[in-house]
């Protein structure tokens, strides 16, 4: 049986706020341009890319979101 979970959260007025911050996202690019064509990354660097993934794929979600609730 599935569930639903309900979460409220105030929209700020600056949607761009929703997004990796600048230094988090030099970083993730550089791991991923490692990845690319660079040695391999180690496992705590995989990690940490995957995560911060993770993070910028939420904070996209959570962008939309709210531009599509505030449409």
């Amino acid at each position: 049986m599935s569930e639903s979970l309900l979460i409220e959260i105030q929209v700020p007025g600056d949607l761009g706020r929703f997004r990796l911050p600048a230094g988090l996202n030099t970083r993730l690019q550089e791991l991923l341009n490692r990845q690319d064509t660079g040695p391999p990354l180690t496992e705590p660097e995989r990690n940490e890319a995957e995560g911060l993934v993770d993070l910028a794929e939420l904070l996209t979600f959570l962008r939309l979101r709210a531009e599509r609730v505030a449409g």
